[in-house]
């Protein structure tokens, strides 16, 4: 549940505007990286505040300015002087369990996304919050920890691959958010890939370890579901919008990333229901075993019940009993019960209770 909701207990009580963090702090200092880019030539450096390049994001060309690390409430303060943020943003800048969601400013547009990730060792599909902040010349992107998706914009920026060095910053908003959505569908598609596996396997074992592993992808659907649903609303709040900052032209390549972001979470409530339906078709199927079991049972003991029944007669002390005296009252006797114990095996196969 720790990874659905997160402690809120530092924000308690505090006056509306108070920045507080909440979640887990996930680096020991932040790193601000600057890549700034025209048709003509690139520079990427590091900067210790943001006030260094002040100057810089109102200057024709691209600025991309990329915070590693939210926690720094006074580096969150800073970014929010230099760049006119307003301090309610910078709250849900601040709060990684902040609900995707798109606010339109004068002087830029605001996007909290979450940014998924597979980790194929803990077996568990991986979020982060990001803050995408789309300016006149300049885009902001403010994550929890190093190491992110946007792995491909940075080569196409440095090898001038494609049109992104020819376009204005907008359609680098457009590139970076899209790479988080290809990363969703990448995840989706292993998720997916664990569900054919397990219903291959539900047919074929009675491994208890079953229900935990349908259990967890359950929850990895439920997890991808509370991060991806809402990035559609956000994407077609915004192509409803009349934002000067993104250009009606760049508005197909939002169409075809909502069209992405659908199939994703399409595809994540079909996998959601499959895994139900798979446990319940698990459940059944134990159900079922332990039904066979019992009904073997239930046929030996009444097989056995009429045999108890005539061993019980003869076995009574009673100091008469006309059978006894006969010589071969007790081969008759054996042969009395194997032909009730095979005319009730026959009655039930008759029944098509075997």
């Amino acid at each position: 549940m720790a990874r659905f909701l997160k402690d809120r207990s530092g924000a308690s009580g505090l006056a509306p505007g108070s920045l507080v963090f909440i979640g887990k702090q996930k680096m020991e200092q932040p790193v601000l990286q600057v890549i700034e880019y025209n048709t003509k030539g690139l520079s990427e450096k590091e900067i210790a505040s943001p006030k260094e390049i002040e100057a810089e994001v109102y200057r024709p060309g691209v600025t991309w300015l990329n915070i590693y690390g939210l926690h720094d409430i006074k580096l969150i303060e800073e970014l929010g002087e230099v760049f006119s943020i307003p301090v309610m943003l910078l709250e849900d800048v601040l709060n990684t369990d902040q609900r995707p969601k798109y606010e339109s400013f004068d002087s830029f547009d605001a996007f909290i996304l979450k940014m998924i990730r597979y980790d194929e060792s803990a077996q568990k599909i991986i979020a982060e919050q990001v803050t995408l902040i789309l300016g006149q010349h300049f885009v902001i992107t403010i994550q929890e920890r190093k190491g992110d998706v946007f792995a491909p914009v940075r080569d196409r920026i440095r090898n001038s691959k494609g049109r992104i060095r020819g376009k204005d910053n907008d359609y680098l908003a457009y590139a970076l958010m899209d790479a988080m959505v290809d990363n969703y569908s990448i995840a989706v598609e292993t998720i997916g890939k664990k569900i054919d596996d397990l219903e291959h396997r539900i047919f074929q074992s009675k491994d208890a370890g079953l229900t935990e592993e349908i259990y967890k992808l359950k929850t990895e659907l439920n997890y991808l579901r509370k991060s991806v649903r809402p990035v559609k609303e956000v994407i077609t709040s915004y192509l409803k919008s009349e934002s000067p900052f993104f250009h009606e032209k760049n508005k197909v390549f939002l169409r075809d990333l909502n069209d992405l972001v659908t199939q994703s979470s399409e595809a994540i409530e079909l996998y959601n229901n499959l895994v139900s339906d798979q446990l319940n078709i698990y459940n059944t199927n134990m159900s079922n075993s332990l039904n066979q079991v019992m009904k073997v049972l239930t046929i030996f003991a009444s097989i056995f019940i009429p045999l108890t029944f005539l061993a019980g007669i003869y076995g009574m002390n009673f100091e008469y009993i006309p059978e006894l005296s006969y010589r071969y009252s007790y081969p008759i006797f054996w042969v009395t019960v194997i032909a009730t114990g095979i005319a009730l095996l026959i009655y039930f196969k008759r029944k098509k209770w075997l």
